[in-house]
This record gives structure tokens, C-alpha cells and sequence, in this order.
């Protein structure tokens, strides 16, 4: 009998380890390699049994391929299946982040680096469109929310903050398709936690491992929808409210998070090292996953009911539609950053056209690609 048979633990771990080492393209292609190896090669699970786990992290913040391996190893494991692949899972990403934000605040403003950096910035922006293009086909499921969707970006765009844009929403949503259709029957009491919550977290403008953790605690817990909208988040707490990173150093933080396996989430590690060290980078990586590993714990035996109440379905979809509003105000704001002369403007423009016209390219691939033509541009 081999240690696998032995010790359903050492497969979640060998199995979770190993896709946290490979699995480069982001949530889609994590779920992807997933599927082959829990459904097609190890059967731990039915296709139809792990379709229906795709569709609850849905239900619930925080990164969806993170939460699916929770949800795969619970299957296999237990609850200690669930914080182990977790745990193996985000670990790769962790350390490889560690190392290049090491090596970034180190060297970063080298003249050898800065061409391969200044080529990189529009190739994220392409990969940014193209995920706002497949989660809004997604969250666009009528007039309504395209309605609450473009509140949202103007909302945005005069200075409300992220996390009150996308729970404003989610309110709005909840009294739109939720209550006006129930007559108010269903109570909204189970909502005041989330609302309440954004404010246990004001202004201290000091740089603490505490208020990171804290920051960076909040984002995990109303975080919905795909790693991208991390973006918009850290842009509203670190550069708008707390000024701890320039817009620069914040694309910088998610392009080099690019090159690295596993969840976008990691570029919390990379951020937090920039702002205070190890100690910071530390803070912010627990911050930043510490809400899905008790979200799966403790909502997955309730999950799959709460598309049946009109409240939570009307809430969810709105606060959906919301973070694609979000990911576009941002991205135009980033855009207006970055595309300041026509070789940036050529590094996008090729980014996009790749992005878009070919199937399943990986993201690292788009990233390399604009990394080598800032260079060629910039140097010959």
C-alpha cells in the first residue's frame, strides 16, 4: 500500500504542493489542472459534485481557486484536508512572491530591471480587460445590474471607496431583487455584520504590521469574485486613503505577482514587504487568506441553499456586477498612469490583441511577452 493509500493528508498535501508549484494562468486554469487531477486521475469526487463546489465558491468572498482546493481537500480529508491544501496551495506562491519582492526592493530601480517593468505594466492591463470581459458576460445578467454596475463606476470615479461602493451594491441589490419581490418578509438583519463591518477598520495612517494584517483582513473578507479585483481594492486603502504605495509601485506588485504559480492573491506578500519587510509581508499574507479558510469551514454546509433565498441571490449578484464596475474605474485610472507614450500604447495594444484572440494563452506568457518588448523598445 503506498503512503498515498496510507495517509489521506500526505495525497491532499503531495497533490495541493504540486499544483501550487505549476498552476500559472490564474482561477480558471488553477480549476482547470484541479478538475484533472481530483475528478479525472484520483476520483476523489464526481464531475457533477465538483461542478456544483465551482459554483458555490461563487457564494462567498475571497479567491475561487484558493477556495476550491479547501473544498477538494475537505473532500478527501476532512476538515484537516481543507486547511491543508489550503496551506500547500498558497505556500509556493508565498515564498516565490517573497523572493522577487526581496529582489525588487533591492534592485528594483536598476536600469536592466526598469525596461523589463516598464513593458510588463501594459501587459497586466491587458490581462485586467480580459478578465473584466469574462466576469462581466458573467455577472451581466440583466438591465438592473447593469444599472447598479455603472452607479458603481461613477461612484468610483468621485471618491468613494471600494469596499463601501461594492457593499453599497450588494444593498441595493438586496432591496432591488430581494425584499421588493418578497414584500420585506425576509429579514435583513443577517446583512448588518457585513455593512458594519468595513468600520472597524478607519483611518490610522500610521505603518503597522497590525494595520496591515488588519487592512488586508478586511479585503479577504469582501473580496468576491476573481484575484483581479484585488487591484481595485489595494488601489482605494494603499494608494488613495493611506498613500503607503504609488500607482506605480502597485502595478509593479501585481505584475511581478504574474510570474509566480498559484493564487493572485500572493501579490499581498509581495505588497506587504514593500510597505514593512518581512514582518509586514508576514501580516499581510495572513490577512489576506486567513477569511477563505473559515468561510469554506464554516458556510459550505449552508452554501448551496442560499441561491434559494431571493435576499442572499439579489445581494450576490449585485455586489458581482459591483466588482466589475470596480476592475473598469480602476483599470481606466491605471491606464491613464501607464499608457504615457506610444511604445506603452504599442506594449498594451499587442498584449490585448494576443489576450483576445487566442484561446487559453496563459497569463505568464503575456506577461513575459511584454516584459521582452519593453526591453527591445527601450534599449535598441
Amino acid at each position: 500500500m503506498s503512503n498515498d493509500q496510507k495517509s489521506p493528508l500526505f495525497e491532499v498535501a503531495k497533490v495541493f504542493t504540486k499544483l501550487g508549484l505549476i498552476a500559472f494562468g490564474g482561477p480558471a486554469a488553477h480549476i482547470a489542472m484541479m478538475e484533472e487531477e481530483v475528478v479525472t486521475k484520483r476520483k476523489w469526487m464526481t464531475r457533477q459534485h465538483f461542478l456544483d463546489l465551482v459554483g458555490a465558491t461563487n457564494l462567498i468572498p475571497g479567491p475561487n481557486s484558493t477556495e476550491m482546493t479547501m473544498h477538494c481537500g475537505h473532500e478527501r480529508a476532512g476538515w484537516r484536508g481543507l486547511f491543508v491544501a489550503g496551506f500547500c496551495f498558497i505556500f509556493p506562491a508565498v515564498v516565490f512572491t517573497g523572493m522577487l519582492a526581496w529582489l525588487y526592493v533591492q534592485y528594483g530601480k536598476v536600469p536592466t530591471i526598469e525596461p523589463f517593468l516598464y513593458g510588463i505594466k501594459p501587459a497586466v492591463l491587458a490581462i485586467i480587460l480580459s478578465a473584466i470581459y469574462k466576469l462581466g458576460q458573467k455577472a451581466l445578467k440583466n438591465w438592473q445590474l447593469g444599472i447598479i454596475g455603472l452607479a458603481v463606476i461613477v461612484a468610483s470615479f468621485l471618491g468613494v471607496s471600494e469596499v463601501a461602493a461594492i457593499l453599497g451594491a450588494g444593498v441595493v441589490g438586496l432591496i432591488w431583487f430581494g425584499a421588493m419581490q418578497t414584500g420585506g418578509n425576509q429579514s435583513l438583519k443577517s446583512f448588518i455584520p457585513i455593512l458594519l463591518f468595513n468600520q472597524l477598520f478607519t483611518a490610522v495612517q500610521d505603518i503597522t504590521n497590525t494595520k496591515l494584517f488588519l487592512i488586508f483582513l478586511k479585503i479577504g473578507a469582501v473580496l468576491f469574485g476573481s484575484g483581479y479585483v484585488l487591484v481595485a481594492y489595494l488601489d482605494g486603502e494603499l494608494v488613495d486613503k493611506l498613500g503607503w504605495l504609488t500607482k506605480q509601485e502597485l502595478l509593479d506588485a501585481i505584475a511581478i505577482g504574474q510570474f509566480t504559480p498559484g493564487p493572485v492573491l500572493s501579490t499581498a506578500t509581495f505588497i506587504g514587504f514593500q510597505i514593512n519587510g518581512v514582518l509586514g509581508a508576514i501580516a499581510a499574507t495572513i490577512g489576506i487568506f486567513l477569511p477563505s479558510f473559515f468561510f469554506v469551514w464554516l458556510l459550505n454546509p449552508i452554501v448551496s441553499k442560499l441561491r434559494q433565498s431571493l435576499l442572499a441571490a439579489g445581494f450576490l449578484d449585485a455586489v458581482n456586477i459591483g466588482a466589475v464596475g470596480i476592475m473598469i474605474a480602476v483599470t481606466i485610472n491605471l491606464g491613464q498612469e501607464i499608457l504615457v507614450d506610444w511604445k506603452a500604447w504599442l506594449i498594451a495594444l499587442a498584449s490585448v490583441v494576443v489576450t483576445f484572440t487566442i484561446k487559453k494563452v496563459n497569463a505568464l506568457w503575456i506577461v513575459i511577452g511584454g516584459a521582452i518588448l519593453g526591453y527591445l523598445l527601450l534599449m535598441f
